[in-house]
């Protein structure tokens, strides 16, 4: 959503960079292109003038004129003022001292609130709660249907004593699940109420009866944030006529220019305390101000990723896979299958990309990744034999025939797996058995004898008198037993990127942002020996 802005906003800073002083000309241009970038992603006029008063205070004083790199100064004060304007720290749900805590979502028809309900439940039900869902939306045609399938989907158990469609009370409703809840022992009730095309009084006057029925501890006014400046006018609306205590923006996802998000708290001056990303109960999340800013700045949100991650991955299993490149038992197309499958469960492989810093500058590389690389990836896995996926030397061409014949794609392609998964196997067993790895216990004895060895020969040809750094000459020499990179090694299970490795002309990550340097690392193979061609 915040692509457009994110594009405007890097072409600004870049013309920043490289300045070893800025005067009071390049501060005013400067605030003006954010200004325009700000206004063309439809913010709210008042949020464009206080953020750009802001910045430009703050970039006049001492802070920038004695900075070494004016231009990342500048950058620094338009992430910190963006995260204010965001809602500065995360807030978090209040919950009753005394249970049920009643949460009541509000807003206008079409903005996501009945989806919005089943994501929320599936999240408190996460953390540890036992959440109900109230369907309070008796207006609009199979609204309290809608309501029993999405807690179906998430787990959770849900109150609809009418059959709605226009029938019954929806404050009758809302009130009779207070008492339904402490009964069934539910510590959260999530009321879903009815929204309407457009604000009138009808609506208000019901959320305004619901809100004095259920007295809720927290009232989130659910927005669309694609419905631009119209988003801060309904949000003014249902804080005079309501009343709310936190926002949730919804399709998040979505291509519209999202002013709506850096508009609503500022105007209203409540925070954003749920973000939904996409129409699956799981793309639901806690509002991050520092993430969001970070993102839209080109910075990524690694801390997410991070979350992301640790959802997806079993800490079991990842313990297992430890304890295998320990014990020396190797890492096999089995292992491989489970770790992809546990990355395809953390989304789409482009979106995960896309939360590293750097990704800004390569948008049109991730726009060729096809997720549907990973499926055929799997495809050919699933049809080897159990004995050929944990020793995958024994297929021959005879069985990488039948293979390609089963799962429907071409020999060369199985090759090409092979081929990439040998370069990934080889660097995984150089690494546990050369180097040890964090956490997995000391190298052997032999193994650090003979790494010992090698840093003593070549601290002896350092001090010699033809050495070449004395010299001045050559290129630098890769250390004894250091594999590098192999090529497509990046990318193992081969499809998706053209050429098997990361996309043609990707930049890779920013200056000081980048992966270390493999080539320098002081790999030692066992024994020293090399496989027999």
């Amino acid at each position: 959503m915040f692509e457009t802005l994110s594009d405007r906003l890097d072409k600004v800073f870049s013309g920043l960079r490289g300045k070893g002083r800025l005067t009071d000309a390049d501060i005013d241009a400067t605030a003006r292109e954010i200004r325009i970038a700000l206004l063309e992603a439809d913010v709210a006029l008042p949020v464009v003038r206080a953020f750009i008063n802001a910045v430009k205070e703050r970039a006049r004083g001492a802070e920038v004129s004695q900075a070494l790199n004016p231009a990342q100064q500048v950058i620094k004060i338009v992430n910190e003022e963006l995260i204010e304007i965001l809602g500065g720290e995360t807030r978090r749900l209040r919950y009753a001292k005394q249970s049920p805590t009643v949460i009541m979502l509000a807003g206008l028809q079409g903005s996501g609130k009945t989806t919005l309900a089943g994501k929320l439940g599936r999240w408190l039900k996460a953390q540890g709660h036992t959440p109900l869902l109230v369907a309070a939306d008796l207006q609009r045609p199979n609204a309290v249907n809608q309501l029993s399938i999405v807690a179906g989907q998430a787990g959770v158990d849900v109150f609809a004593p009418e059959p709605g469609n226009g029938i019954g009370d929806p404050i009758r409703v809302a009130a009779d699940s207070i008492d339904h809840a402490r009964r069934t022992m539910h510590d959260v009730v999530v009321v879903d109420t009815a929204g309407r095309l457009g604000i009138d009084a009808e609506l208000m006057a019901q959320a305004a009866g619901i809100r004095d029925a259920v007295r809720p501890d927290e009232t989130l006014f659910v927005v669309d944030a694609m419905i631009g400046q119209d988003a801060v006018t309904t949000a003014e609306a249902f804080r005079d006529g309501v009343g709310f205590t936190g926002v949730v923006l919804t399709k998040l996802d979505g291509d519209a220019r999202g002013g709506a998000a850096l508009s609503v708290r500022y105007v209203t001056g409540q925070p954003i305390m749920f973000a939904s990303t996409g129409e699956k109960l799981t793309d639901f999340d806690v509002f991050h101000p520092e993430r969001m800013a970070s993102r839209i700045l080109g910075m990524g949100d690694v801390l997410t990723l991070i979350e992301q991650a640790e959802q997806a991955f079993d800490a079991e299993q990842a313990e297992k896979m430890a304890g295998k490149l320990v014990s020396r038992e190797g890492f096999t197309l089995e292992d491989f299958l489970e770790q992809m499958m546990a990355i395809r469960k953390m989304g789409p492989i482009a979106n995960l990309l896309g939360m590293l810093p750097g990704a800004g500058q390569m948008k049109e590389q991730l726009k060729q990744v096809d997720d549907r690389d990973l499926d055929r990836t799997a495809a050919i896995i699933r049809s080897m034999t159990p004995e050929e996926r944990v020793n995958s030397k024994i297929i021959n061409s005879s069985r990488r025939v039948r293979i390609a014949n089963g799962s429907g794609v071409t020999v060369t392609e199985v090759n090409q797996l092979l081929e990439r998964f040998a370069q990934a196997q080889k660097m995984m067993g150089q690494m546990a058995g050369s180097m040890g790895l964090p956490g997995m216990g000391p190298m052997s004895k032999k193994a650090r004898g003979r790494q010992m060895q090698a840093q003593s020969k070549k601290g002896k040809k350092g001090k010699g008198k033809g050495s070449a750094a004395k010299k001045g000459g050559g290129p630098a020499r890769r250390p004894v037993g250091a594999p590098g990179l192999p090529p497509g090694a990046g990318n193992p299970f081969g499809g998706g990127f053209p050429g098997g490795g990361m996309p043609g002309g990707m930049p890779g990550l920013p200056p000081g942002q980048g992966l270390p340097d493999l080539t320098k690392l002081n790999f030692d193979q066992p024994g020293d020996e090399r496989p027999s061609r």
